[in-house]
């Protein structure tokens, strides 16, 4: 046990080292590649998504300069998306092929179209962006004064107070801690 090994000992561990470090090396590569095959696909995903950008750039050239209702962009997280605006995107399926033109309410997740062609998918877009700008446009409608009464100095206004809103939450956040750890100081200080 704690002696010297024999000569039969030797030779298994000779072959044991070689075959672990051979089977080592095997599951890195194997590693390697799956992780290859996962960036290959989101590289993949983020390419369609692109074209899709692409393809849309009629559309969103059509809209006025003055509506600021759109903020079209590519996330390049983790599951990448094509924003349309702050509610409304577009993924990819699960087969990575499948364009998925999703839109966000209060009540949940809506599917408003799904196509592997792109054209498919720059008509539901074309509609989306259709109907909201006709929204928009009965908003004004119904109330002329709207755009009046938001001017950029009342949303200036509203930043700087949320900003020092929040500064102040962080500053009594702070005292608050330092006032506890004064407590907790003086009741656990000996005599």
């Amino acid at each position: 046990m704690w002696g010297r090994k024999s000569k039969g000992d030797t030779a298994a561990d000779a072959q044991s080292p070689s075959q672990l470090k051979e089977a080592i090396h095997q599951a890195r590569v194997e590693a390697a590649e799956r992780t290859n095959v996962v960036v290959d696909l989101r590289d993949a995903e983020l390419a369609r998504l692109e074209l899709l950008n692409e393809a849309l750039n009629p559309v969103f050239a059509e809209v006025p300069a003055e509506v600021d209702l759109f903020d079209r962009g590519i996330s390049r997280g983790e599951t990448p998306r094509l924003w349309i605006d702050a509610v409304a995107h577009v993924g990819m399926g699960r087969d990575k092929r499948l364009y998925r033109f999703l839109h966000d309410s209060r009540i949940g997740r809506r599917v408003l179209a799904e196509s592997h062609e792109i054209p498919d998918l720059v008509q539901a877009v074309t509609t989306y962006v259709a109907r909201r700008l006709v929204e928009r446009q009965r908003a004004l409608e119904a109330d002329p004064d709207l755009l009046a009464r938001f001017s950029n100095k009342m949303a200036r206004h509203y930043r700087w107070r949320r900003r020092w809103r929040t500064l102040a939450v962080l500053a009594l956040g702070f005292l608050a801690g330092m006032v506890t750890l004064f407590v907790l100081a003086a009741v656990l200080a000996p005599g």
